[in-house]
């Protein structure tokens, strides 16, 4: 069955592996508000993260406390292979939609 992403989910999984080993919350909610110009609240990032875990597309582990957080841990992420098929086929679909639109894009 195929697996359809939402925006939110498509942005948090390129987010993630963007980031490599540094995906965690904070770092997640601070990249994607840089590059998208937008505020996300950790509530609806930490939503996002849940069904993508629920998905099967995004796996998580905690790192060790660090004194910079009062000695609490991180939770980590990475995108699973079926997060990378999911969002290849994603990019795919929006390629051949854009292929096919006759739109014409307005130049800057």
């Amino acid at each position: 069955m195929k697996t359809y992403l939402g925006e939110l989910e498509e942005l948090v999984l390129l987010t993630v592996t963007t980031l490599g080993d540094n995906a965690y919350g904070v770092s997640i909610q601070q990249e994607l508000e840089s590059r998208c110009g937008r505020n996300i609240s950790i509530g609806a990032l930490h939503s996002t993260i849940t069904r993508l875990e629920e998905k099967g597309l995004l796996t998580s582990w905690v790192g060790g406390a660090t004194a910079e957080r009062g000695g609490r841990s991180k939770r980590f992420y990475d995108i699973t292979q079926a997060g990378k098929i999911t969002l290849t086929e994603t990019k795919q679909l929006r390629d051949q939609l854009w292929d096919l639109s006759k739109v014409k894009l307005a130049s800057r």
